[in-house]
């Protein structure tokens, strides 16, 4: 964002203050170096005090544990070019231009919806318990090989995240892909209401979250808010597979624009876009669709179904937006992925690594599993597994589900991590030899363990919830220096 002071006030609902005691410019036009001064350019925000560029604004947020106000005549004395400042702290700096609101976030939020609609960028909003990262990136290469296109970087996608990802915008972008996040009701309708998409996506309705929200019924209500912001006549594209999705669709509760046209895609032949055939490679699928014929083969660098899937979400996004067959194409090949989610990595040694340790669920487990089961020509397929957060009161008997899952069709060892993982190591127990599946609470034992094991042939797969920073793992197993069998 690149703005004068007096635009961001504007686009904020703040009073422009300058230093030297100030009254409001608006009230001393007649001071003309102030009036000068609300004319200075102001480049970029942030809400980190390190991470200050010059002439940039801070925005001072308030958590539990601290205060952005305590670093903000820091951060001017720094070279930022001014701050916004709360009307309940009277401390108000005096070495520079400082913008007094109500409430710094809400003001984040509300600069952000203002020059986005000032840009004018096309939004398309994606959310969903698993895959919304990953359709984002696909969508984002889709859309680059026709458009001008900004995305959500990280995990910058909650109330704070994507304001900050809308205001890193530039100014000549046609489309910005935006990811929503969420942990409880309401969150989602928030940021909806902040980008005003015109498209959204929802990849599926899995079990994360199930601790706040009680049930898949109600985390698909939650999802389900992306359309409570939509403009009139947005299309709503969705996973035709998830009965939940078309059934919070009809309730009344249900907010959602005028025209609201919707389009379904998913493995199902049900759907309005779906596979006519997948077949796994070395280091990604290559699979055909419905909507394409028969002639036209995709070749996505990625592995699992799961992840056609979610290509199928974009690319129904990118046809919508008349990007060509071909440009479809080329952007599959050209994909660019977030790290950890089944990223596929060699080790020194020549192991292979499915290093999916970014997030995980129990849908999220089972098809990572699948992913493992369908590896061929490799020594031994290994699983090592983490705790997964969030699952609430049936946490216990989850795990215990997704150990039950894996036979050794799946897997040849099962090494567990963490107090929930233990009850992985319980389910997997009944399906494989005592002695194939193993449990740690510690993580260096673990890597430990795998070190003696593991050959160069083999190929590993590591998946846990963030909490558990199994990518640690990974990373040991990555620089292992195994010797062959």
């Amino acid at each position: 964002m690149k703005r004068t002071l007096s635009e961001i006030a504007a686009m904020c609902g703040g009073q422009l203050n300058m230093p030297g005691g100030g009254a409001a410019v608006a009230e001393k036009v007649a001071e003309a170096e102030k009036v000068v001064e609300a004319e200075k350019v102001i480049e970029g925000v942030t809400t980190d005090s390190r991470k200050l560029t010059e002439g940039c604004l801070f925005i001072p947020l308030t958590g539990e544990k601290f205060d952005g106000h305590d670093y903000a005549a820091d951060c001017l004395q720094r070279g930022a070019g001014a701050v916004l400042w709360s009307r309940k702290r009277s401390d108000i700096p005096a070495n520079g231009p400082v913008i007094l609101v109500d409430d710094t976030l809400a003001a984040l939020q509300q600069l952000s919806k203002a020059y986005l609609q000032a840009v004018g960028a096309r939004v398309i909003g994606i959310t969903g318990s698993n895959g919304k990262t990953t359709t984002k990136d696909i969508m984002t290469s889709l859309l680059s090989t026709t458009y001008k296109v900004h995305k959500t970087q990280g995990n910058f996608n909650n109330h704070i995240g994507l304001p900050l990802t809308i205001l890193a915008m530039p100014e000549d972008t046609e489309f910005a892909v935006l990811e929503m996040g969420m942990s409880a009701r309401g969150e989602i309708e928030l940021l909806s209401l902040i980008a005003q998409p015109e498209l959204a996506i929802i990849t599926n309705i899995g079990e994360s979250h199930l601790e706040h929200l009680g049930s898949r019924e109600e985390i698909a209500r939650a999802k389900t808010e992306i359309l409570a912001g939509m403009k009139p006549g947005g299309l709503f594209v969705y996973n035709g597979d998830e009965p939940l999705i078309p059934m919070v669709l009809d309730e009344p509760e249900t907010s959602k624009p005028e025209g609201l046209r919707t389009w379904t895609f998913g493995l199902g032949p049900h759907n309005d876009m779906h596979p006519t055939s997948m077949v796994q490679q070395s280091a990604g699928t290559a699979f055909t669709t419905n909507v394409f014929g028969s002639e036209a083969s995709f070749s996505l660098p990625l592995l699992g179904k799961h992840n056609v899937s979610n290509a199928l979400g974009a690319m129904s996004a990118a046809a919508y937006y008349k990007v060509s067959e071909a440009d479809i194409s080329l952007g599959l090949e050209q994909i660019r992925l977030t790290g950890m989610r089944i990223e596929l990595l060699k080790g020194t040694s020549g192991i292979t690594i499915l290093n999916d340790a970014y997030n995980a669920s129990p849908t999220s487990m089972r098809v990572a599993l699948e992913v493992l089961g369908s590896m061929n020509g490799f020594g031994r397929r290994i699983a090592v597994l983490g705790d997964m957060l969030e699952l609430g009161e049936n946490a216990e008997q989850m795990h215990r589900e997704v150990g039950s899952f894996i036979t050794g069709e799946i897997a040849d060892l099962i090494y567990v991590y963490g107090p929930l993982g233990a009850y992985i190591a319980e389910g997997a127990a009944q399906q494989l030899q005592p002695d194939s599946v193993r449990a740690f609470t510690d993580k260096a034992g673990l890597i430990e363990a795998l070190e003696s094991v593991l050959h160069p042939d083999d190929v590993v797969l590591v998946k846990a919830s963030r909490g558990n920073r199994l990518e640690e793992v990974a990373q040991a197993i990555q620089n292992f220096n195994l010797q062959q069998s």
